[in-house]
């Protein structure tokens, strides 16, 4: 069964109370649910999340594989024919020895699939479990996923934007409505053929529907604000790049794309200044610069504030307030602005970014979506000349997609300098005046 909705429509709460894993005081229930006739409990249904690493407990392969049966307790003989079966499974044909950390993005994934199957559970959940893949990654996880719905027998519940990845191989698509009920529950055929207008307008990704792109003021990029010489890129002085000689000028958006582990959010965090180079260099413009000196990795957090705003590829990693208005407050709060100009800007975002039900909500309990755009709308929030996003549309609808590449595309147009780390070709083809690609 494929999973629509809306961002915020409750999709990934209902996987989490499907897998027994919503804490009994988190949020508000009424009604029944039953897995298998029973109430749901951890262990009979499996979890796979949208981030491949933190899935990943430990540091080997056939260990990694093995947590969740010795958790339930199964005998040491039956857990490692199950870990063997597993990896088969799935199409991961690796040593059992092989470090984790090594693995691509598409082999972390297809192994935090290997892990749930091994505790044979009746009933597997995935959550977005391609969203951060390379095109490569996305079909090994998908086909793995196919292999394993045929060789288990197992219900598959799929959470995924993008429908095209998962329409040819579910029997049944249901759609959410926000607030409650379903709008929508067939074969998809009769749901995504018969009513795909219907659904693309309220969000749902649907082919042959795209979303709206905005319209461009085309214009010659201006003064440059980054330049990279002979730069490499690696985290604890090992390179994964280098190389690398980049311009990102205002009003211009640079697109890095590339496979999983090429580096992509390595170098952003470079460009930011928020990683040391390992060899070469990143020099900001004169003007950019000012009175900072020409090297970001240089200059002090309050300097990097107008200067440059930085997007994490996980969006938790940089929420540190405990309601969503106090999160937008933060920057503006550390500049100093009057308490009118800060409920102004923080006004506009939560408006633009529809997140103003949510403004005393903890960011923590967003949807994945909710989280991206909270995160963008931080970065906003001091209104620097230059944005690194990694993976900025990712959990995003259409309608919110659309929404969000249409305030990029303002911000570029009005000057500001935009790099994204991105495996989002429709945001590359919308936004991108240049394009990088890693390998």
């Amino acid at each position: 069964m494929l999973l629509l909705g809306q961002s915020g429509a409750g999709k990934s709460t209902l996987l989490q109370a499907l897998a027994g894993v919503l804490a009994d005081d988190e949020g508000e229930r009424e009604g029944t649910m039953l897995v298998d006739g029973r109430p749901p409990a951890p262990g009979r249904a499996g979890l796979v999340l949208q981030d491949p690493d933190s899935q990943l407990i430990l540091a080997r392969v056939g260990d990694d594989v093995a947590f969740g049966c010795e958790n339930l307790g199964v005998q040491r003989d039956e857990t490692w024919r199950r870990v063997h079966e597993a990896l088969d499974a799935v199409g991961l044909d690796v040593a059992l020895d092989r470090s984790t950390s090594a693995l691509s993005g598409g082999q972390k994934q297809r192994l935090a699939l290997a892990g749930v199957i091994a505790m044979q559970p009746g009933l597997i959940l995935l959550d977005e479990p391609t969203a951060n893949l390379d095109p490569q990654g996305v079909t090994e996880v998908r086909d793995a996923v196919v292999r394993v719905a045929q060789l288990t027998g197992a219900t598959l519940i799929v959470i995924e934007h993008r429908v095209a990845v998962w329409q040819g191989v579910v029997d049944r698509v249901v759609v959410l409505e926000t607030g409650g009920g379903a709008i929508a529950d067939g074969d998809p055929g009769s749901v995504l053929g018969a009513r795909g207008a219907e659904l693309a307008a309220g969000g749902v990704w649907v082919a042959g529907h795209p979303p709206a792109r905005p319209a461009r003021r085309h214009r010659a990029a201006e003064q440059l604000m980054l330049e990279t010489r002979e730069l490499s890129v690696g985290r604890s002085r090992m390179a994964v790049q280098e190389g690398i000689d980049l311009r990102v000028c205002g009003g211009a958006t640079l697109a890095i794309t590339g496979p999983n582990g090429a580096g992509k959010s390595t170098l952003g965090l470079t460009l930011a200044g928020l990683l040391p180079p390992v060899g070469g260099e990143v020099v900001a413009g004169a003007e950019l610069a000012g009175d900072a000196g020409p090297h970001p990795i240089k200059w002090r957090s309050r300097q990097l504030l107008t200067r440059i705003g930085t997007v994490f590829q996980q969006p938790e990693h940089q929420f540190i307030a405990a309601t969503v208005r106090a999160e937008l407050e933060v920057g503006p709060k550390a500049l100093g602005l009057s308490d009118s100009e800060t409920r102004t800007r923080v006004s506009e975002l939560l408006d633009r970014l529809r997140l103003a039900s949510l403004a005393e909500a903890n960011p923590f309990t967003l949807s994945g979506g909710e989280k991206r755009r909270l995160s963008v709308a931080t970065a906003l929030a001091t209104r620097p000349r230059v944005l690194v996003l990694d993976e900025p549309t990712f959990g995003q609808d259409s309608r919110t997609w659309s929404e969000l590449v249409a305030l990029l595309a303002g911000l570029v147009d009005d000057g500001t300098a935009v790099v994204t780390i991105t495996h989002d070709l429709d945001l590359v083809d919308a936004l991108a005046d240049a394009t990088v690609t890693l390998s």
